[in-house]
């Protein structure tokens, strides 16, 4: 199967470490190219991605064993125009993000392993969760903002692998995090 590892230069930003097949980026390529609103692109590119992912073997083993110090992020591909990127997750049991909100949409695919999502609203001075997802092995979603602030956790007892495509491109903004909340949650 062939395979992207395009490489990025710029200093201090995360650099391509791994590899997508290049079918997956010709399908995401395809949706983000049709058009439209935030919302709509990561609906296309979800439908796109749906029945389509790779296995977890996008990575090394030294990097699918995962880190006990957090949950680790690898980029995958960036699109030399900037327009989406592709990053795949690797948590061990307990490890969790920070309740966030995100600089553009984004669409994610659990490829081993569930991911246990709390999704929160912005009520002025806290948060409210308004839905708690279990996403096991196959489970693509998408969002885009506002609306889009959660916090992910792998609270089952096996490492959890997640590919994730972003509207941008990691390389050159450094990460997909607009906002970390640290708001009381009712």
């Amino acid at each position: 199967m062939p395979q992207s590892a395009a490489t990025t230069i710029l200093p201090g930003l995360p650099q391509v470490t791994g590899t997508c097949p290049e079918r997956v980026i010709a399908h995401v390529r395809r949706a983000v190219r049709a058009g439209g609103g935030w919302q709509q692109t990561a609906d296309r590119v979800v439908a796109a991605l749906r029945g389509r992912l790779p296995g977890p073997a996008l990575l090394t083993p030294e990097q699918l064993a995962g880190d006990p110090g957090g949950y680790q992020t690898y980029l995958v591909h960036a699109e030399p125009d900037g327009s989406f990127s592709i990053v795949v997750m690797v948590w061990l049991p307990g490890q969790r993000t920070p309740v966030h909100d995100h600089v553009t949409w984004c669409c994610t695919a659990v490829l081993a392993g569930t991911e246990y999502e709390e999704v929160y609203a912005h009520r002025g001075d806290h948060l409210e969760v308004v839905a708690r997802n279990a996403n096991p092995v196959g489970t693509v979603s998408g969002f885009a903002p506002p609306g889009d602030i959660h916090r992910v956790t792998n609270s089952g007892d096996v490492t959890a692998i997640s590919m994730h495509v972003y509207g941008t491109d990691i390389s050159r903004v450094g990460t997909s995090v607009r906002r970390v909340y640290d708001l009381p949650v009712r």
